[in-house]
């Protein structure tokens, strides 16, 4: 595939990311992705607001998403990449997240903050890929790591 054929479809609206991953409210974090090229990039888009489930308690009166969220959100987005790639049946099949790896965060997100998700594919051998992600807010980082994850069957109905 060239990068041109790549980029075909390179924005993933909110209603195709609802297609191609599981998750559902409130832990969908990814509402919207940009830059997608099949087997090699994809940046992932999440609108941090206030009325957030998880700031209710983390922290009252100085909120802040959680750092473990910040990292779901880039498996998420790397989820989407590889469900679009391998165009998964997800009536079939999910993508499970392997495993995380030198997570790094730099500086708080917080309601109002646009986090966005440059996650790109370090390797990938069949179904099991390899990734490094960012967090990022206005071009600043504020989490990264490198992560893996499966293409696996579900188990029957």
């Amino acid at each position: 595939m060239t990068e041109a054929e790549g980029r075909v479809g390179g924005v993933i609206a909110c209603d195709e990311v609802l297609r191609l991953i599981p998750h559902r409210y409130p832990f969908l974090l990814v509402d919207r992705a940009i830059d997608y090229v099949a087997g090699q990039s994809i940046r992932g888009i999440k609108n941090v607001t206030n009325n957030e489930p998880f700031f209710v308690g983390h922290f009252p009166n100085n909120p802040v998403m959680p750092g473990v969220l910040q990292i779901e959100a880039m498996a998420q987005t790397g989820a989407v990449l590889m469900s679009k790639t391998l165009q998964v049946d997800v009536s079939r099949n999910t993508i499970l997240f392997m495993s995380v790896e030198n997570a790094r965060f730099r500086r708080p997100v917080r309601p109002g903050d646009t986090l966005e998700m440059p996650v790109e594919v370090l390797f990938q051998r069949r179904n099991i890929f390899k990734f490094r992600g960012r967090a990022e807010v206005n071009g600043e980082l504020a989490a990264e790591c490198e992560f893996a994850a499966m293409k696996a069957e579900l188990p029957p109905a």
